[in-house]
């Protein structure tokens, strides 16, 4: 599949088809590619939850700046982050590198020591400012692959998350909604469809040096 053909074809979908569903296996695909984001330091401090109940998206739109891509979704993404980032988080990455590559624990430490020191200085917002740019990567990627699998989206900043935070219990799970994309297919009558781009030309966004 040609990949420029397909980020051309994509765009920020304003009108879904309610009635055409994602397939299991192509969330499936996309479960994966946010799983194999690039993140600092590998520490993945993100989840996904992912929407799939009509009677919540349409409750949702208010709380969306009544964007009604989120009621016609086939499902919506909602990119979450961790509001813990602590000793605890670190070490059980640690331990991960540990059980995967079989890396020895006495090389790992001197890297462990200092991500625990580093966080343990940051504040909370500058935590969580590091954390939601892990969010936009892996909402990146995913635009991409969406693109790739021919599935739309619209990537949306444009929410109460709070609210969205209060009604899906993130609270207590340490989490944090921070981006949404509600992906599915287009719907027919959706003229924004065959809008041409409006991009800069390469010369004017690309540097050679």
């Amino acid at each position: 599949m040609d990949i420029i053909h397909q980020l051309q074809w994509r765009y920020a979908t304003k009108s879904f088809n309610k009635t055409k569903y994602i397939s299991q296996e192509k969330l499936e695909v996309l479960y994966q590619a946010f799983n194999l984001t690039a993140t600092s330091y590998g520490l993945q401090p993100i989840k996904l939850v992912v929407l799939h109940n009509k009677e919540l998206q349409a409750d949702l739109v208010q709380h969306s700046m009544n964007q009604k891509q989120i009621a016609q979704a086939s499902h919506v993404l909602v990119f979450c982050i961790e509001t813990n980032i602590d000793e605890a988080f670190v070490t059980e990455y640690f331990n991960r590198v540990h059980a995967i590559r079989n890396t020895s624990k006495s090389i790992l430490k001197p890297f462990q020591d200092y991500l625990i020191s580093d966080f343990e200085n940051k504040t909370l917002l500058k935590i969580e400012a590091w954390a939601t740019n892990q969010a936009y990567l892996a909402m990146g990627n995913l635009l991409t692959v969406c693109a790739l699998e021919g599935i739309d989206s619209c990537p949306m900043e444009g929410f109460d998350s709070n609210a969205y935070d209060d009604i899906l219990g993130l609270k207590k799970q340490g989490l944090k909604s921070v981006l949404l994309l509600p992906i599915g297919y287009r719907a027919d009558d959706d003229m924004f469809a065959d809008f041409k781009k409006v991009r800069k030309s390469i010369t004017e966004s690309i540097i050679e040096l």
